[in-house]
């Protein structure tokens, strides 16, 4: 189901979150709307790999 690069990316997502969270309410503004655009930024390459994946092995299978 879950595979260890699928956890390393939930967990750099979540750490996004966490320090965007913690800079806006710290008062910087700026620096905490730019680290929560990673959170999209992250999830999207996470798709893209796993999807990349998934093609390769089932191109394997077919050969």
């Amino acid at each position: 189901m879950f595979r260890l690069s699928d956890l390393f990316i939930l967990l750099a997502v979540g750490v996004s979150f966490i320090v965007s969270a913690y800079l806006w309410y710290s008062g910087h503004h700026e620096q905490g709307i730019f680290t929560a655009i990673w959170v999209p930024a992250i999830l999207s390459f996470g798709i893209y790999f796993k999807l990349a994946a998934l093609v390769a092995r089932d191109r394997e299978r077919d050969q």
